[in-house]
């Protein structure tokens, strides 16, 4: 099947995006909880909780293949903060 050996690398890619999402979600509303704006200590645990289960996810998926990521930002042990 010509497809078959693609799919592996398409679901990594998409686990990446997903982390990075979630990563970046919960660095923006951590941000925002030390402004003026109102936030909630458990919307922050629970984008917290969601960016840790998407990192786990996708270092399962990296540990069971052998992957490296093309783009530094999703390189693992990158962690780049958003200022």
């Amino acid at each position: 099947m010509p497809g078959a050996s693609r799919a592996p690398h398409a679901g990594l890619i998409e686990l990446e995006a997903e982390e990075r999402y979630a990563r970046e979600r919960y660095q923006l509303y951590k941000a925002k909880a030390y402004g003026s704006r109102l936030t909630s200590a458990g919307r922050l645990r629970e984008l917290e909780r969601r960016s840790m289960l998407a990192k786990k996810r996708l270092d399962r998926a990296r540990a069971a293949g052998d992957y490296q990521a093309k783009t530094p930002s999703m390189r693992r042990g990158s962690n780049r903060e958003i200022s």
